[in-house]
């Protein structure tokens, strides 16, 4: 209690009574629109048993739902390797020593950080295309699919890139004092010491970054890619059923986005254990080194 006052006035009975009028008023008018919305969804025969029994059929998820998930996992999980990729050389490009090439990694990161996702895939995917009008290096058909890709890339390279440099800078600064002591230069310092360790530290903010990968790979819709968002709004337009389809496909998306929460919590518990048990190691290493006579000696 002496905490709480410490932090604000611990309201009194009068204020306790109000604000409990308050909550329950707030959750009377929420409840009244959630029923007002479904009464209305209700009329319009979007929640009825038939705009749901296209989904009991092999069909819908065979031509629609399946390939739109599996083009999804498909842009996402390469996005996710080549964001990864580009995000670990730009934020060891930021904490270089030489100047002209921390600020040129300092420029790529801000610049990219600054653009929208969607604004970068509709650029790469007009410039694709017209790539592909011109030249034939590439199908034009290709063109959504490397188009959400290099979006997805360019934009969260550059955010692995500031939790990768902020990661390091969070490390307690005795640790690079004590590397510079024994002799190790600058980049043994990040290769050794620095990087194992802000990589394992930073790995619930790189899991949240993936789910928004994934995530983000539904704005591919605009550029005609045909991932999981825009073949459940094809269920929504060829069954009319186009609020189950949404429901449908947010189920989808919730389920692979805790799977792959799960996934990144195993990894990080995996890195954890590694780094700790190669830290244990390296130590009883250095006891071993050490001449017993010396000891003796020493007593």
């Amino acid at each position: 209690m002496n905490q709480l006052q410490n932090l604000f006035d611990v309201p009194g009975p009068r204020s306790r009574r109000n604000l409990a009028i308050l909550n329950t008023l707030g959750a009377l008018l929420v409840g009244g629109i959630v029923i007002a919305i479904i009464i209305f969804l209700v009329n319009k025969g979007q929640l009825a048993a038939a705009a749901w029994q296209p989904f009991f059929t092999a069909e819908v998820w065979s031509e629609y739902l399946i390939p739109g998930l599996l083009a999804t996992l498909k842009a996402a999980v390469i996005a996710i390797v080549t964001s990864n990729i580009l995000g670990l050389l730009l934020g060891i490009g930021r904490l270089s020593a030489i100047a002209p090439i921390r600020w040129l990694c300092g420029i790529i990161v801000e610049f990219f950080r600054a653009v929208p996702v969607l604004v970068m895939m509709i650029f790469f995917y007009f410039m694709l295309s017209e790539l592909a009008n011109r030249t034939g290096v590439i199908s034009s058909s290709d063109a959504p699919f490397y188009g959400v890709v290099l979006g997805l890339t360019l934009y969260n390279g550059s955010v692995i890139a500031e939790l990768v440099r902020s990661g390091v800078y969070n490390l307690p600064k005795g640790q690079r004092e004590a590397g510079k002591a024994i002799g190790l230069r600058h980049g043994q310092l990040l290769r050794h010491i620095e990087l194992p360790q802000a990589l394992v530290a930073m790995m619930p903010a790189m899991v949240s970054q993936l789910v928004v990968i994934l995530k983000d790979t539904a704005l591919g819709y605009i550029v005609v890619y045909p991932e999981l968002l825009r073949q459940a709004k094809l269920v929504g337009t060829s069954y009319s059923n186009l609020l189950p389809a949404l429901i449908v496909a947010a189920l989808i998306f919730i389920i692979v986005n805790t799977l792959l929460g799960f996934t990144a919590d195993w990894l990080q518990r995996k890195l954890s254990s590694r780094t700790a048990g190669g830290a244990m190691a390296a130590n009883a290493e250095m006891v071993t080194d050490v001449d017993p006579s010396v000891l003796v000696e020493g007593d």
